[in-house]
């Protein structure tokens, strides 16, 4: 969804996605991507043929000012959806979108169960609220009580966006809890695929740390070990460890703006593109006055929204970059 005139022609068809099949094209797929998902995500949560004219006005409005960072604009347009129709389930996860974005998480988190509960079978309306509760460092179990948690399709899609995310001993854990089917035998097999590999980058950094290390930056988990180590990294261009490095990094240090980056640097070389923009963005609320790392920051950014086709926010990051630093 890039422009207003698609979503006019997505009114014109009803668009059903069953999140069975799709999790079954997910699971057989090796070269399904993130911008694929994203663009899913929203083709699937836009379905207003049977609106008001006013709604759809509204609804229009709000997608542009988000789009364009006005976010205050887009919520109380939401908001205003939301009063003209209050079941409508598509302001729920819009809403929790913005809010997201805002940071403004409790908020997100509750529009974003009631766009779950009123779809339970939305793999898109979950992974939203999936994402939140990582913001909130917080997990699907502290809301359990609030979703069809029992559901069985909600379980699978679950067990797809812990997947998605290479959140990989999650996602087992989920499935330990469905019985053996098809499905279940597909993502198994992916699984253990990410976790050989998961295991493999993790030896061969460690491997790369002992040798590499130096008597100034040889103290196992301080931010100048990691931050020396993702260097190394960087200049190796060794982007598969360069992840799982910077997710540890800001695991430990989450108000490291230097390991928000090289995460988001490694998220779009995966062309992960909206995780990368999430990531680099929240590193923005860490920045003081270095300049070059804003730069580079910045040009992740840039790089992420064109990944994303937001030429609109692309550019908007790219005349933030500095000159000279």
């Amino acid at each position: 969804m890039n422009t207003e005139g698609q979503i006019l022609r997505l009114m014109k068809r009803k668009i059903y996605i069953t999140p069975l099949l799709f999790g079954l094209f997910l699971v057989s797929s090796l070269s399904y991507s993130q911008e694929q998902n994203t663009a899913e995500e929203d083709n699937a949560s836009v379905y207003l043929e049977d609106y008001s004219d006013e709604f759809q006005e509204k609804f229009f409005e709000a997608l542009k000012q988000k789009g364009i960072e006005n976010y205050d604009k887009a919520i109380h347009l939401f908001l205003d959806c939301k009063k003209l129709d209050p079941e409508t389930k598509a302001v729920d996860h819009e809403l929790a979108k913005v809010y997201r974005e805002t940071k403004q998480l409790d908020l997100a988190q509750d529009y974003a169960i009631n766009a779950v509960n009123s779809d339970p079978e939305n793999i898109w309306y979950l992974q939203n609220l999936v994402t939140i509760l990582n913001l909130k460092q917080s997990g699907i179990s502290e809301v359990a009580s609030r979703i069809p948690s029992e559901d069985i399709n909600l379980k699978q899609n679950l067990a797809l966006v812990y997947y998605q995310m290479e959140n990989y001993q999650s996602a087992i854990q989920v499935l330990n809890t469905l019985k053996n089917s098809a499905f279940t035998e597909n993502l198994n097999s992916k699984l253990k695929m990410g976790l050989k590999e998961q295991e493999e980058n993790t030896e061969t950094f460690s491997f790369s740390t002992t040798v590499n290390s130096d008597s100034t930056t040889n103290e196992t988990g301080t931010i100048d070990h990691y931050r020396y180590n993702i260097e190394n990294i960087i200049r190796a261009k060794n982007f598969l460890i360069l992840d799982t490095v910077a997710k540890e990094a800001l695991e430990n240090y989450p108000a490291q703006p230097y390991f928000y980056y090289a995460r988001g640097l490694a998220l779009n070389t995966k062309k992960r593109y909206r995780e990368a923009a999430s990531i680099l963005e929240e590193s923005l609320d860490y920045m003081l006055d270095d300049i070059s790392l804003a730069n580079k920051i910045y040009k992740e950014l840039s790089t992420a929204y064109t990944g994303l086709n937001n030429s609109v926010k692309a550019n908007i990051y790219l005349r933030k970059i500095r000159p000279g630093f």
